[in-house]
């Protein structure tokens, strides 16, 4: 069975997000197990030590055997399309779980992004990355329906 991972730093407050979130995750369910992981955005006065330490923390939740694909603004830039054959392919000939990575507001630390199989951008723009964890859930549903030849609105 598909079995996909997000891990992502920062708790989400905001209802709007949150109710989005929960829908995408049940709708999700239909198709692969699907996981959160959120973990504790670390907040001192020192931002490299928060990054280094929010990196213990994401590295420490990574098994050996996952498919890692981190979200980085410098990562490829890929379509809907090409996403969804990427993880159908993964799945195809290998049965590791697909770890999504989210960093926190600082960004993620470097030695996550090396521990990384792929990095993903959704662009150079920036987003609140409560945000980001929404859209990316879109995205992974999307993919789904397109691997599943399901009409999915444009």
């Amino acid at each position: 069975n598909m079995n996909i991972k997000l891990i992502c730093v920062g708790k989400i407050k905001e209802k709007y997000l949150t109710d989005g979130i929960e829908e995408y995750r049940k709708r999700l369910k239909a198709f692969c197990d699907f996981e959160i992981i959120e973990l504790k955005e670390v907040n001192t006065d020192d931002i490299n030590k928060n990054i280094e330490s929010e990196g213990d923390l994401i590295l420490s939740n990574i098994k050996k055997t996952d498919h890692v694909i981190a979200l980085s603004i410098p990562g490829k830039n890929i379509s809907s399309e090409s996403l969804a054959q990427m993880i159908k392919e993964h799945y195809t000939y290998n049965s590791s779980v697909i770890t999504f990575i989210i960093g926190g507001s600082n960004g993620l630390d470097k030695r996550v992004l090396d521990r990384s199989n792929y990095q993903l951008s959704f662009g150079k723009m920036t987003y609140p990355h409560q945000l980001m964890r929404m859209i990316l859930l879109e995205q992974v549903y999307r993919c789904m329906m397109i691997n599943n030849n399901h009409k999915y609105h444009k």
